[in-house]
């Protein structure tokens, strides 16, 4: 573990939604004082009775859990610690029904707080039940993860699966604040590190060129997870997903589309599969390198884009090929497909790139098209 440091602040200038992103090192047990400086500046009541749901997994409820839990309830709140099963599986109606339950039972009123401590999983989960609970109520984002200290903890997307569709029922419910400490990444699974570095390189690849060089040139550090180049990283993704939140918060001008370069893909296949059986970034990595592909066969870019995306994610041990399993044929991720959020009219849309740095929502992709792109990445 490395020591507590000077925090990075990256600001979501949101209206009066506004909130801020906090990352560095070894910072989880001031929790109490950033939430206590957050709900001041929120103008939300700290006198009285203040009530905290804290939601983590059976994975990381220690340490990491529980020092949330800790840190709050010295400062104040009166705390119920909610531990959930691990995995895709949990982000469902049922585990969501279960914290509603867990917050009447504490009697919270809407100043009430939602803690989400873990990874992409518990903060979709735990924000909709805080979007959800009393009209909404406020929450906070501890993501744990790479992939959710990188992308699901920012934004204010949050939401549950239901069992034919990933991510369909959901809202947009802006945190309070995000906490990253980038200590927390030194004891992650080799596979769930490697799965955020996915949503790492999409940043790159669609908003700025000159990141994804300077990933190209920092693999190294990327796989030994130095302690200077991924503060770096997850400050800079975070930058990069401010700006387009920022500028379409609400997915209702096509900016924050592009945020689901590869995704498309990833979701059919997670879907397909199972949802656990490929991590989130592992479908992403193969559904960012079918998007390019079919980007290629339309004609947008040369077959060099696709090539530098495959040589980086070789190199930081993604996958980048659709796996063989007899779930995963074309005529079964055309119709998942058909369920996507970007589908219109039953038309598929897909988020595809125009160079490096940049990519445009794409309508009217003939499916035929679609599939024989699938049999070119198998």
């Amino acid at each position: 573990m490395t020591t507590s440091s000077a925090p990075e602040i990256v600001p979501i200038r949101l209206g009066d939604r506004s909130y801020e992103i906090v990352i560095s090192s070894g910072q989880l047990a001031n929790i109490g004082d950033l939430v206590r400086g957050w709900c001041a500046g929120r103008g939300i009541s700290l006198g009285g009775r203040r009530t905290a749901l804290v939601v983590t997994d059976e994975h990381v409820v220690e340490p990491h859990g529980q020092r949330v839990n800790e840190a709050l309830a010295q400062a104040g709140w009166i705390c119920d610690l909610v531990v959930l099963p691990a995995g895709e599986g949990t982000k469902c109606q049922g585990q969501a029904g279960l914290l509603w339950d867990r917050l009447i039972a504490l009697q919270a009123d809407r100043n009430a707080l939602v803690v989400a401590v873990g990874g992409g999983v518990i903060g979709d989960l735990a924000g909709f039940a805080a979007a959800t609970y009393a009209r909404g109520v406020p929450f906070v984002q501890v993501p744990t993860t790479l992939l959710s200290q990188v992308d699901s903890s920012v934004g204010g997307k949050v939401g549950i699966n239901h069992p034919r569709a990933k991510n369909m029922i959901g809202a947009f419910h802006q945190p309070l604040g995000v906490c990253i400490d980038t200590d927390l990444l030194t004891t992650l699974p080799d596979r769930e590190y490697r799965a955020g570095l996915a949503e790492v390189v999409k940043y790159g690849v669609i908003l700025d060129a000159g990141f994804f060089e300077r990933l190209e040139a920092q693999i190294a550090g990327l796989r030994d997870r130095d302690a200077t180049v991924l503060r770096e990283v997850v400050a800079h993704s975070c930058r990069l997903k401010a700006s387009v939140t920022e500028q379409d918060e609400f997915e209702r001008t096509g900016i924050r589309a592009a945020l689901n370069y590869g995704h498309t893909f990833a979701h059919a296949f997670e879907a397909l599969v199972g949802y656990g059986e490929l991590l989130h970034g592992e479908a992403v990595s193969i559904g960012m390198v079918c998007a390019s592909r079919l980007a290629e066969r339309l004609g947008r870019i040369d077959a060099e884009v696709t090539r530098r995306q495959i040589a980086l994610l070789d190199a930081l041990h993604l996958p980048t090929r659709v796996p063989a399993s007899p779930q995963l044929d074309n005529p079964r991720i055309l119709d998942k497909m058909r369920l996507d959020k970007k589908t219109v009219g039953g038309s598929l849309r897909f988020v595809l790139p125009s160079r490096l740095g940049a990519v445009e929502l794409v309508a009217g992709v003939p499916p035929e098209l679609v599939a024989a792109v699938l049999d070119d990445s198998r």
